[in-house]
């Protein structure tokens, strides 16, 4: 049983600065464990108000006329919207408990929260401070060098097939075709 096993859902994050290829490795690992059979959450956080409904379109128009929670439904997929008041972003064991039964959430951001993370570096970062430095639940680093050395587990960025059974190995959880 892996020492990271705190919540009831295996959780995984991918941090690091911006420009450093976060998204991009968190949407290739979320298509290959997909691939793979398992179901696979998501949580953004993101440090700024968003819109995912747009102007004029009706959920735009009812949060605009104070609706404090909308729903959109199709057959398709589903959305919840809910306003919060600047100070009360939900903690983020609150936004897990909506990921119960899935067999795997990747978690993009959330850097100052204790659970396992792979550090995304990219030659196009503004920044390029490590964060591992001062983070230990960096337990890895996944960079656009295939020749960069670090004092943790590293991956070149596009071998996601590695980084997966990085993942799956650091959670303690088995999968078939990895």
């Amino acid at each position: 049983m892996s020492a990271f096993c705190r919540y009831e859902v295996p959780v995984f994050g991918i941090t690091g600065w911006k420009n450093s290829g976060k998204t991009l490795l968190t949407t290739r690992l979320i298509a290959h464990f997909s691939q793979l059979g398992l179901r696979v959450g998501a949580i953004k956080h993101a440090h700024h108000s968003f819109d995912i409904d747009h102007e004029g379109r009706d959920s735009y128009l009812m949060r605009e006329a104070g609706a404090r929670q909308i729903a959109v439904v199709s057959k398709y997929r589903w959305a919840l919207v809910a306003e919060l008041v600047p100070e009360q972003e939900p903690d983020f064991e609150t936004i897990l408990d909506q990921f119960k039964g899935f067999d795997l959430v990747l978690v993009e951001g959330y850097k100052q929260l204790a659970f396992p993370k792979i550090e995304a570096r990219s030659s196009f970062a503004k920044t390029r401070q490590k964060l591992s430095v001062d983070r230990p639940d960096i337990v890895a680093v996944a960079s656009d060098d295939p020749h960069a050395e670090d004092d943790l587990p590293s991956f070149y960025a596009d071998d996601i097939s590695a980084i997966a059974r990085f993942i799956a190995t650091t959670l303690a959880f088995k999968l078939k075709q990895l």
